[in-house]
């Protein structure tokens, strides 16, 4: 056969793989309705395992590698929990015949929300400055009366401070939860809701707008003063696979310390490190290790994220400090085992920190 036949029947195989993965989704759907028509849970991990295994053993008899059909499957998994995942939300309808106004709705975040919200059924509207674009309609919010069943402050942080404030002297009757990632610099306009009677709370999706599938995410809800508040809060995420945690904003403040200051200040640092080390990019690519670039992936995505975000979590974090002196401690441990040949601390080194991370396990 000539290289034109092969590659048409190569075409053909391939057209024959999207028919199955579809026909696999509409199988899913029903799936889907099956599970909450009879209140079983979305996910199952005990069957994944045996979707895997068998992709894997069929593979391994077929003389193909059992880690490719592992990784196929598994975005099939994923599409099809995203799917029934989608499904249960819209099933719910627990916004049928509520209004909701989220105030930096045209942001990436705010947008987010009014498209989770938009579909449970509630009646989404927004109230932004910008001239970004959004599906759904846009009010002055310091204009109108607030008679909103929820109100989400979507706002960046410097800015959410003072909306805060400025809606516990407008008392809205609905439930206000603000999303911002450092909780420090909202502790004032809190406290003045929660003085004035309002039902609000605070939370902390820890995951980006583009996120489709909430399994395996994680949402902090910290109870600022109103039990109820956070329950209700909460509830808006119950048909979804999220992992949620409650904290004090204290905690939360402290951890998010680590879990993004330090980890944005590393990344600044690797990237700034090549910048002003005089080599392009390009050339160490073609020799690059696992290693590297693995980290410049994620060095990558930092790079392109909002710089004014990335720095108010560094400035605006009452507790943002200690996680930048770990990091130049750490640095300058490093430097001085290894200017002093001191292989057996190094060693010592990374092993603790082995020992540390296996803990994660």
């Amino acid at each position: 056969m000539t290289l034109e036949d092969l590659r048409k029947r190569l075409s053909e195989v391939d057209r024959d793989l999207i028919d199955l993965v579809a026909a696999r989704q509409r199988i899913v759907a029903e799936i889907g309705a099956h599970k909450i028509q009879n209140s079983v849970p979305t996910r199952d991990y005990e069957r994944e395992r045996e979707v895997l295994k068998a992709a894997s053993d069929r593979a391994a008899a077929l003389g193909l590698e059992p880690e490719l059909a592992a990784d196929i499957m598994g975005l099939l998994i994923r599409a099809s929990l995203t799917h029934q995942e989608r499904t249960r939300v819209a099933a719910q309808t627990s916004g049928a015949g509520k209004r909701v106004l989220i105030i930096g709705g045209a942001g990436k975040m705010g947008a987010w929300f009014g498209q989770f919200l938009s579909s449970q059924g509630f009646a989404v509207e927004i109230a932004d400055t910008s001239g970004a674009p959004s599906p759904f309609p846009r009010v002055d919010w310091r204009a109108g009366a607030l008679d909103y069943d929820i109100v989400i402050v979507a706002t960046p942080m410097q800015v959410a401070g003072e909306v805060l404030v400025e809606l516990a002297a407008r008392r809205p009757r609905g439930l206000v939860i603000d999303i911002g990632s450092l909780k420090s610099p909202l502790r004032v306009g809190l406290k003045r809701l929660v003085e004035a009677g309002c039902k609000v709370t605070s939370i902390h999706p820890m995951f980006g707008p583009d996120t489709r599938l909430l399994s395996g995410r994680h949402i902090v809800f910290c109870d600022v003063g109103v039990p109820e508040a956070t329950r209700a809060a909460r509830a808006l995420f119950a048909p979804t696979m999220a992992e949620q945690h409650e904290m004090s904003i204290d905690d939360h403040d402290r951890l998010m310390a680590y879990v993004l200051g330090l980890s944005h200040a590393l990344n600044l640092a690797f990237f700034t490190a090549l910048a002003e080390s005089g080599e392009l990019v390009p050339r160490l690519q073609r020799i690059s290790s696992t290693t590297f670039d693995a980290q410049l992936r994620v060095a990558s995505l930092v790079a392109k994220d909002n710089p004014h975000l990335y720095f108010d979590i560094q400035k605006l974090n009452d507790y943002g400090t200690a996680s930048l002196e770990a990091l130049r401690a750490a640095t300058e441990r490093i430097q001085r085992l290894v200017e002093a040949g001191d292989e057996a601390g190094f060693v010592e080194l990374m092993a603790a920190g082995r020992r540390y991370l296996e803990k994660r396990a």
